[in-house]
């Protein structure tokens, strides 16, 4: 494995993420893949030559084992990290395209810009984060239950009970370091559980901030003008104060339009 394009793709991820997107990168790789390539792998080892049922029938050994073990925890959990890591590498993806198009503009173009700043999330970025979210958030619950549906309660006993054919008749089957396992299912679990509900907060986040800044374009243009100093001076205060004079239309007392004395403004005029 290269782990120069490996640090590269990280530190691609982390640098368009928010705070809990890198909280969330930073539980995945440190406490879930390194855990499961440093410590997983070497516990499980090759499970099946461990389990060991107290018959001598040809066989018997193999049908339990698949029984109780339909499909590998080791492989479970390496499906699940590749389909929940993959997302992230979209937004990166997606800031690549976006500055590949910038380049290509002001190649032809030379001034001006399609991007202003092409890793900040707005548009079809914005969309791609938020998809992104909620498919890793989805991966992990479909995994959890899977988990449930195949270890109904998560962790191994000591001692299991099989009376599949061809054994000759209901056998015990023992689990090797059954505990050891445990602590690790249990481990993961959480770590899974940990980072759905980061998923949740970051995407509650983003539609927050994104609805707090989308909510004053949509104030009355009144609204937004009497917010800036300069709208004392502004064309918009006038109408304001035509609008505010209309009022005295409906009313049964009318502000003074002529002067007091008409008659002497009048004389005053002939003469």
């Amino acid at each position: 494995m290269n782990w120069s394009v490996f640090e590269g793709l990280l530190s691609g991820v982390n640098k368009y993420s928010t705070a809990f997107g890198r909280i969330w990168l930073s539980l995945v790789f440190v406490f879930r893949v390194l855990v499961y390539l440093v410590t997983a792998e070497r516990v499980w080892g090759d499970d099946q030559k461990d389990f060991d049922c107290n018959t001598r029938q040809p066989g018997c050994t193999n049908v339990c084992y698949d029984e109780f073990f339909p499909v590998s925890h080791v492989r479970l959990w390496a499906l699940q990290l590749i389909l929940v890591t993959c997302p992230s590498l979209l937004v990166v993806m997606h800031v690549a395209y976006r500055k590949a198009r910038e380049k290509k503009y002001q190649e032809k173009v030379g001034k001006g810009s399609l991007y202003p700043n092409p890793g900040k999330k707005r548009g079809g970025l914005w969309w791609t984060y938020v998809f992104s979210l909620s498919f890793k958030a989805t991966i992990d619950v479909i995994f959890l239950y899977a988990f449930h549906a195949f270890y109904p309660r998560y962790t191994l006993p000591s001692v299991v009970k099989c009376h599949a054919a061809p054994c000759p008749n209901t056998v015990d089957c023992f689990i090797a370091k059954p505990s050891e396992k445990n602590i690790f299912i249990v481990f993961m679990l959480v770590t899974a559980v940990v980072c759905i509900l980061l998923n949740v907060v970051e995407l509650i986040y983003l539609v927050i901030k994104r609805c707090s800044e989308c909510a004053p374009q949509r104030r009355p243009p009144t609204a937004l003008a009497k917010n800036d100093p300069n709208w004392a001076n502004s064309p918009s205060k006038e109408k304001d104060f035509l609008s505010n004079d209309l009022i005295f239309l409906g009313s049964d007392t009318h502000p003074p339009l002529l002067p007091d004395r008409p008659r002497a403004h009048v004389k005053k005029t002939i003469l």
